[in-house]
């Protein structure tokens, strides 16, 4: 009893008891739904063509590997030697939408949104990109651009840009004109106003689109593999689910989930509180 007591007070001074009560709660709910999976895999509720068994997940990323020897078969795209490619693939995707997505959001929505004018008229067009979901302009990015990564990415960048251009114009409307006034009073250019005034102003805003952004980008990204993709996460479930291996597509489930949230998780959520700490949304205390 005393080792779990030793060890507990160690976990607390090292990552604090409020994180450590928090990464508790949290594990929660996931440890409940592991049991319950455990349970369905003995007492059999649910065929396995249902649920698999763990075990069998655990067993297909080993047989999604097989085969992975040599330059020819890591980049080969069938279902021996995917789950890594299809992993960096769906990945890298992500990454190229959030490098060219996120800049022309932000760059477009603070020139919308610095012209009160122009803002009240580019707003219903926000709104109304912002309602179609992703997902709905896979058929014509088919007719578009075929069946590839030219689909996905355009499916993945017209989310991303729509959600965060939307909220970081409605973020640089929200910033008073007095401050801008007083910039340009005191001898500013409109340089200054916007990375002094109008960019730090509308941060919050800014980072809580990026958060949105990511979200929405990633599962519009996971459908746009599935339908119009030949690579990726997405296109891994949909073989597996067409040759019924169930299992396969529980593992590329838990993969697409574990990324999201590490990426939420690691880098969105940080990003978020520090701009709402840095900008005096929230006192941190000393």
């Amino acid at each position: 009893m005393s080792i779990f007591n030793d060890l507990s007070i160690a976990l607390q001074r090292k990552i604090g008891r409020q994180r450590l009560r928090k990464w508790i709660l949290g594990s929660i709910p996931f440890i409940f739904l592991i049991i319950l999976w455990e349970m369905n895999s003995y007492f059999v509720w649910l065929e396995p063509v249902y649920i698999p068994t763990s075990g069998s997940v655990w067993e297909a990323i080993f047989t999604l590997q097989e085969g992975c020897e040599g330059v020819a078969a890591a980049v080969a795209l069938d279902n021996s030697c995917l789950m890594t490619t299809h992993i960096f693939s769906s990945i890298g995707r992500v990454i190229l939408a959030a490098v060219v997505g996120l800049p022309l959001g932000i760059a477009f929505g603070v020139i919308a949104g610095m012209n009160r004018t122009l803002s009240k008229f580019l707003e219903p067009i926000g709104i109304f990109f912002n309602s179609i979901s992703g997902i709905a302009w896979i058929p014509l990015a088919i007719v578009w651009f075929g069946i590839g990564w030219q689909t996905t990415l355009f499916i993945m960048l017209n989310t991303i840009f729509w959600l965060l251009f939307f909220n970081t114009m409605l973020g640089v409307r929200g910033v008073a004109k007095v401050f801008e006034q007083s910039v340009l009073t005191m001898g500013g250019s409109r340089w200054d106003v916007i990375t002094q005034v109008y960019i730090p102003g509308a941060m919050p805003s800014i980072i809580t689109g990026c958060r949105m952004a990511m979200g929405f980008g990633w599962r519009a990204l996971i459908a746009a593999e599935m339908i119009g993709g030949d690579s990726g996460l997405g296109f891994m479930i949909f073989t597996s689910a067409a040759e019924f291996k169930i299992e396969e597509v529980f593992l590329g489930v838990i993969i697409i989930s574990i990324i999201f949230m590490a990426t939420d998780r690691y880098l969105l959520v940080p990003m978020e509180r520090w701009t709402i700490q840095r900008w005096g949304l929230v006192w941190k205390p000393t």
